[in-house]
């Protein structure tokens, strides 16, 4: 039994390993430092950056306060997950049992 498993894991590891890689298209970014698709109109060269300067303006100027709607959808989201948790059944066991195993009396 030891044995099978451990060549069920070996073959396992095998077949993730041997496993082709996905490989992504490179993004590029525009002039105001905004990630477009590479070859459209205002695309810059691939690996091209924001002067650093520009890019800490950038960074300044983005919101990143979170506001009273992000938390009420958070809190919504959350407490949505925690009705559904609340309206499982209850597994107390008894529930894997099929309709014609009938119950041994002695």
């Amino acid at each position: 039994m030891g044995a099978r498993l451990a060549l069920g894991g070996l073959i396992s590891a095998v077949a993730l390993l041997a496993a082709p890689v996905a490989l992504a298209a490179p993004s590029c970014l525009d002039r105001q430092g905004g990630t477009v698709r590479c070859g459209t109109a205002g695309a810059m060269p691939v690996g091209w950056t924001l002067p650093p300067d520009r890019a800490r303006a950038r960074l300044a100027a983005m919101d990143d306060e979170v506001g009273a709607g992000r938390l009420i959808g958070l809190a919504c989201v959350i407490g949505g997950l925690f009705a559904l948790l609340a309206l499982l059944p209850d597994f107390d066991g008894g529930w894997d049992r099929q309709e014609d195993d009938r119950e041994r009396r002695g």
